[in-house]
């Protein structure tokens, strides 16, 4: 697990707390976890708490021990009222754990208030994911997102980490308060954070050039979304023979991965990306903006939930989906319920699962059972965006034949005297071409 609490970098920057790297040198495997939250009676605490564990398991560390306190909002300082911490610190102090994990998002007091007090590094659910990201990100440009969400997150949390420290400024020569630590970290940090931003906006002008060209095609662009660890990448390759990376993990894929599809003969690009989670930090749905763009960009939006998870635990899966789609507004965008997994249900779950969810494709992307009335609806899809076209091509016209046989699906001829009578349904631009053509021909 990276270290969470490290600010950038760069040659002006330090560790929150050496100490804290010399502690776990000796230490091999997995690091250990103290697990915290704040929740408000009604929560539920299985599924929270489950969640962080999948959660810290993906970033490299296991949950030891569980600390959690029932109130209606944390505490603003402290986050854990004062007898709970008190308990906390006994038990850090007797396990000596390498992290506190908070559940929810603290703010920069409350993480530095636990730190002085318990003498330990916290991180809480925010600094995790992006940990993750920044573990699971392979292209440049996903590196790049996760580098400048990593330093949005830093930045406001860079107070208080120089406080031992006097001002840069001061002395004969010098009178003035000069620059502290704090602000010279700050500006270095806000000038890398402006070269990320420039670098990604020109990565974003080619990922446009491409998407406009894309939409001028008739070729519908469907995006696999949903909670993450639901199946999406075993879902993508079990329809494309494409091989993204598959673990039992969270936030595997990260960078999109788009391919060219045939079902029924009909020509579907599907593209896989970025999971989705509960509170997903607003830093990392600013910076993949871009990757999620294929997601508001598509034509339809196949929902991929996990058919194996309780009722509940689904209902708030599809829940916080539908908030990340509407933060990148893409919540007009049709959308398919795709229920995967279904392998591992019986038959009376899966009777309960029909009638709770009548419009949702129930499919296993490991077996292979439901997929192919998911290609039937997908070619579906892709035949509303086609044109029929019957006309009657000149013996003399090979190429365009070809060019109908090329572009089109469903391409049905007949030999006349005249040529050769061709039916087939193509896209939309192609149809204009070959009616244009023809035209000329005759004219």
């Amino acid at each position: 697990m990276h270290e969470l609490q490290r600010t950038y970098r760069g040659s002006a920057f330090k560790d929150v707390n050496p100490e804290w790297e010399e502690q776990r040198e000796h230490r091999s495997g997995l690091e250990r976890a103290i697990a915290v939250a704040s929740l408000r009676q009604g929560d539920d605490e299985t599924a929270r708490i489950g969640e962080l564990r999948e959660l810290l398991r993906t970033a490299g560390a296991s949950v030891e021990r569980v600390v959690v306190q029932r109130r209606e909002r944390p505490d603003p300082r402290t986050y854990l009222g004062r007898g709970r911490l008190e308990d906390l610190k006994e038990l850090v102090e007797r396990t000596a754990p390498d992290l506190i994990a908070a559940e929810s998002e603290l703010t920069p007091g409350q993480q530095r208030a636990l730190e002085d007090r318990l003498k330990t590094r916290v991180v809480d659910r925010t600094g995790i994911i992006l940990d993750i990201f920044a573990q699971h990100a392979g292209s440049a440009e996903g590196k790049l997102q996760v580098e400048l969400a990593q330093l949005e997150y830093s930045y406001a949390r860079q107070e208080g980490l120089w406080q031992h420290l006097e001002r840069l400024g001061g002395g004969v020569g010098t009178r003035g308060p000069g620059e502290s630590q704090l602000e010279s970290d700050r500006r270095l940090i806000r000038q890398r954070m402006g070269v990320l931003r420039r670098r990604l906006r020109d990565s974003e002008r080619s990922r446009g050039v491409r998407r406009k060209q894309r939409a001028e095609s008739a070729v519908p662009k469907v995006a696999l979304a949903g909670y993450t660890n639901a199946g999406k990448s075993s879902l993508m390759n079990a329809l494309s023979g494409a091989e993204v990376d598959v673990d039992d993990a969270l936030f595997q894929t990260l960078d999109p991965t788009t391919r060219v599809i045939e079902p029924e003969g009909h020509r579907v690009l599907l593209s896989d990306t970025v999971g989705f989670v509960r509170d997903l930090p607003h830093q990392l749905v600013a910076a993949f903006r871009a990757t999620l763009d294929e997601v508001r960009d598509a034509d339809l939006i196949l929902h991929v939930l996990d058919a194996s998870e309780p009722e509940e635990a689904r209902r708030e899966r599809i829940d916080a989906s539908v908030s990340v789609l509407g933060e990148i507004d893409a919540d007009e965008v049709p959308r398919l319920l795709v229920l995967n997994k279904i392998d591992l249900l019986d038959a009376e779950r899966r009777r309960e699962l029909a009638f709770r969810e009548p419009e949702a494709v129930p499919v296993s992307a490991v077996t292979g059972e439901g997929l192919d009335d998911l290609r039937a609806r997908l070619a579906e899809l892709s035949r509303g965006r086609m044109e029929r076209v019957s006309v009657l091509v000149p013996y003399t016209e090979g190429a365009l034949l070809s060019a109908i046989h090329r572009d089109g699906t469903e391409v049905s001829q007949e030999s006349t005297p005249e040529g050769t009578r061709v039916s087939a349904l193509l896209p939309p631009a192609v149809a204009g071409r070959v009616r244009a053509a023809l035209a000329d021909l005759s004219g």
